[in-house]
């Protein structure tokens, strides 16, 4: 949904008539998780997925239904082996909730687009059921403030503690409140936060691919290098920020957390050394440098000269990127965010084909997993195997 936002906002503002579908809950093996979106907007533009294809037409036709009767839908979908019958073929279960947007929910998703893109998080509360026509009805939660209103004071109250006791996360989950009438309401709870950031250090063709990437994944991409001639928005233009500035001295001045990623591209020990101490420094998700073996070699001794301890030196991923022969810039940068992943994750990295198992872990177990490696990444333990680093949230 947050992706999405930008141009549900569009169709508002050009006063065209939208229906959202959410998945809001999944059992077993399903394509997309919760939090998943389909809109479809009244001419029959439709923008986003809820199931990667198995159950796209009937929760289309199921959203255009929802726009004309303006009455908001809880729908199940489960496994079908009949190709003509409607439902998942990977086995699993999806719940969707399909809800016409009007003026005032529409207010509320503004102002939580707003809140994310100014990196504060937020966690947007949609009501799904309840009794006086509550269904549909939308709060933005932020740290400090709130738009919008479930339709009952009580239930206000309920779910802005709730929301902001998720605040920070960055998935979806369902509510129920016992509000004294003779119905329960169910709420969903969407947080949203800010996108991860990437700083890649070196204005290079590898940057370039890196940071083109980077912005693909979701990341908020920022280039740095203190060379101006090559640190023009021109030839980065997938990135968010462009900054001409000693990498180092940028860094030092920034504001990281366990989720900023740092990839150092330069290859070149007056920048590199520097900026690489003051990112071993930091409990970051992910440290990586681009060189040879022989540029690494040094690269160790130097940083050992500067005082990197070598715990530290045990997170540096260099050279950077897994073992797929990667060459050009573009395919180099393929292999960086193929480690990002396999680190965020925790998984080995090696071809699922040679691998059992389940493909993608479910949230609850996603979250869980997260949790342990964050746990080793503290004691110093290796997550892939022969390297150490901190996971990134899910995507």
């Amino acid at each position: 949904m947050r992706d999405l936002v930008p141009r549900l906002l569009e169709w508002q503002a050009a006063g065209a008539p939208y229906a959202i579908a959410s998945v809001v809950a999944v059992r077993g093996s399903a394509p997309l998780q919760p939090g998943a979106a389909l809109c479809v907007r009244a001419d029959g533009t439709a923008l986003g997925s809820v199931s990667g294809g198995c159950v796209e037409g009937a929760v289309y036709d199921l959203a255009r239904e929802v726009l004309d009767s303006g009455q908001p839908r809880f729908v199940s979908f489960g496994y079908s082996d009949d190709a003509f019958a409607i439902g998942l073929t990977c086995g699993g279960e999806i719940d969707v909730f399909v809800q016409a947007v009007d003026d005032d929910t529409a207010r509320a998703l503004a102002a939580a687009h707003l809140a994310v893109e100014t990196r504060r998080p937020v966690v947007v509360a949609r009501v799904m059921s309840g009794p006086d026509g509550q269904a549909g009805a939308a709060v933005a939660v932020w740290k400090d403030g709130h738009l919008g209103s479930t339709g009952r004071a009580g239930l206000d109250l309920l779910v802005l503690t709730d929301a902001r006791s998720r605040l920070g996360q960055d998935d979806s989950t369902v509510r129920t409140y016992d509000t004294g009438t003779s119905s329960e309401t169910r709420v969903l709870l969407e947080a949203w936060a800010p996108s991860p950031r990437l700083l890649v250090f070196g204005a290079n063709a590898h940057a370039a691919a890196v940071s083109q990437i980077g912005a693909f994944l979701g990341y908020h991409v920022t280039v740095c290098d203190a060379r101006s001639t090559f640190t023009t928005s021109e030839r980065f233009p997938h990135a968010h920020d462009v900054v001409v500035d000693w990498p180092h001295r940028y860094l030092a001045a920034q504001e990281t957390d366990r989720t900023t990623v740092v990839c150092v591209m330069t290859h070149d020990p007056k920048f590199d050394v520097p900026v690489l101490a003051e990112a071993l420094a930091r409990p970051l998700a992910y440290v990586g440098a681009l060189g040879s073996r022989r540029t690494q070699d040094r690269r160790i001794r130097d940083l050992a000269e500067a005082g990197v301890s070598p715990d530290a030196m045990a997170r540096l991923r260099a050279p950077v990127g897994l073992d797929l022969g990667a060459s050009t810039p573009q395919e180099t940068a393929v292999s960086f965010a193929a480690e990002l992943i396999a680190v965020r994750s925790g998984r080995s990295g090696r071809s699922l084909s040679l691998l059992d198992g389940p493909i993608h872990p479910t949230a609850g177990a996603y979250r869980a997993g997260h949790s342990a490696v964050m746990d080793q990444f503290t004691a110093g333990a290796d997550l892939v195997p022969g390297r150490a680093s901190a996971v990134l949230p899910a995507r």
